[in-house]
């Protein structure tokens, strides 16, 4: 039993190292416009300095606070691994991916990207060992203001968009495809990414997540 549980903290974070290569694929094609948090990310970069990552950590932080504050319990441990692996790993794979130049290789690069974070985010959920610190405040927003899901997953991302444009982060009509095409896609990778868990476990796992 310890064996399989180490194996899927393994495959977990495997799937946060995935979902931070499509995050910076993304931002590497970001002629197209980022995903409405990497957007927030990218104008908090461009104003303050740091690095993508960072910020996509310290926003992290903050909401994890935030979570805690509402939920008055602190998030379990799945929550911080994933705010800083994929922080990390954003980083490190913007500083590896060498940049493109114009509208056709952006093109192809965010189209990589989104599918690359798709596959990354399926991958991730399906031992459930917790979600992220942003769909942990989704959670928060459902439970304290009576919120239908959709809506707070809208809300939030709508705000993390129009502040990061503000901040000079690029919105384009790749922020819509990805608000409203990377959900669709995770749904199409989760029968495959399930198939791998048991494989990589070496037989059936009551627990691994059937749906999104």
């Amino acid at each position: 039993m310890k064996q399989n549980l180490a194996k899927r903290w393994l495959f977990y974070v495997v799937g946060l190292i995935i979902l931070a290569l499509g995050i910076a694929l993304t931002i590497k094609g970001r002629l197209l416009g980022l995903g409405s948090w990497d957007v927030l990310h990218y104008g908090l970069w461009q104003t303050f300095g740091l690095t993508i990552g960072s910020w996509a950590i310290i926003t992290g932080a903050v909401i994890v606070l935030l979570t805690a504050i509402g939920m008055r319990r602190w998030p379990k441990i799945g929550v911080y691994i994933n705010m800083f692996a994929i922080g990390v790993f954003i980083d490190i794979f913007n500083w590896l991916i060498p940049d493109v130049e114009g509208w056709f290789a952006h093109s192809l690069i965010f189209a990589l990207g989104l599918f690359v974070m798709a596959f990354g985010v399926a991958f991730y959920i399906t031992p459930n060992l917790g979600a992220g610190p942003r769909d942990t405040l989704m959670l928060v927003l459902v439970e304290k203001f009576n919120m239908k899901l959709s809506m707070a997953r809208n809300v939030m991302e709508l705000g993390a968009a129009v502040a990061g444009f503000l901040l000079g982060g690029p919105v384009f009509i790749g922020t819509v495809i990805i608000i409203l095409g990377l959900g669709r896609l995770i749904e199409v990778f989760l029968p495959l990414t399930r198939k791998l868990m048991v494989r990589f476990l070496g037989g059936e796992d009551p627990d691994i997540i059937k749906v999104i």
